[in-house]
């Protein structure tokens, strides 16, 4: 059974988080007997820090390499050491981890558990920052539109995958469009996914995206480009089983 406690890891990919480092992970041991910080070059206090936590596994990238770097260095830990489910969770304090063990039960039935801040309000739900809420509307529509989906939030960090399928994706996108890749792949390798509701929490709304991507108007396009790009790579790829699969029938 996957929700046995030494049958997932929950993965935190973190840069320069060192003001919620402590508070986060005091919280997350609560609900996971196997934690990873994926340090992502931070230049803060957050490897001091981590130091102090014997119990977190930690994976460090000597320079930032970005959100969905971090993610499949996560991956890839767990593929070799023999995980069932990964959780992902972010360490900004946006997350709720008591809602872990839900995410875990949920892939006993579902690739991929994605975390829904629109799927359902919450008492005491913040309001998010308005471009944030635009963009993830707009790209949410077009790859339900595109891909067949049925999301409602597309960006959510609060995760939970099924190991073993995601060793079939190929993933290379490195910053925060890492999940239009993701959604392309899923739908690619035809992977059962489902939404779970979870809070809307915002505690930096200030948060950097990385030079140029700040502007929202950049951001969307740059969004736009991977989505592109991922779709088109998921149905060349859907052609090429295409054709193997009729010249194996023809031989």
């Amino acid at each position: 059974m996957v929700t046995r406690p030494s049958s997932w890891l929950t993965a935190l990919p973190v840069f320069n988080e060192a003001r919620h480092l402590d508070c986060v992970l005091a919280q997350v041991r609560q609900y996971s007997a196997n934690i990873l910080v994926v340090d992502d070059g931070s230049t803060d206090a957050t490897p001091e820090l981590l130091a102090k936590h014997s119990d977190v596994r930690v994976v460090t990238h000597n320079a930032n390499q970005g959100y969905g770097a971090a993610l499949r260095s996560a991956f890839q830990y767990a593929r070799e050491n023999g995980y069932g489910v990964l959780v992902t969770i972010d360490c900004d304090g946006q997350h709720q981890p008591q809602r872990i063990p839900r995410f875990v039960s949920a892939c006993q039935n579902f690739d991929i558990v994605s975390g829904s801040r629109y799927l359902r309000r919450y008492s005491g739900d913040t309001e998010p920052p308005p471009a944030r809420q635009w963009i993830n509307q707009q790209i949410t529509a077009e790859l339900n539109q595109r891909l067949g989906l049925q999301l409602t939030d597309a960006f959510c960090g609060f995760k939970a995958y099924r190991v073993d399928v995601m060793a079939k994706l190929d993933l290379h996108e490195d910053g925060y469009a890492m999940p239009l890749e993701l959604w392309a792949q899923a739908v690619l390798h035809d992977l059962k996914i489902v939404e779970l509701p979870v809070p809307l929490i915002y505690l930096d709304e200030a948060r950097s995206f990385g030079g140029a991507l700040d502007d929202p108007r950049t951001r969307l396009d740059h969004y736009h480009e991977v989505m592109d790009r991922s779709i088109a790579a998921a149905e060349l790829t859907a052609k090429h089983r295409v054709h193997r699969c009729c010249d194996g029938g023809m031989g």
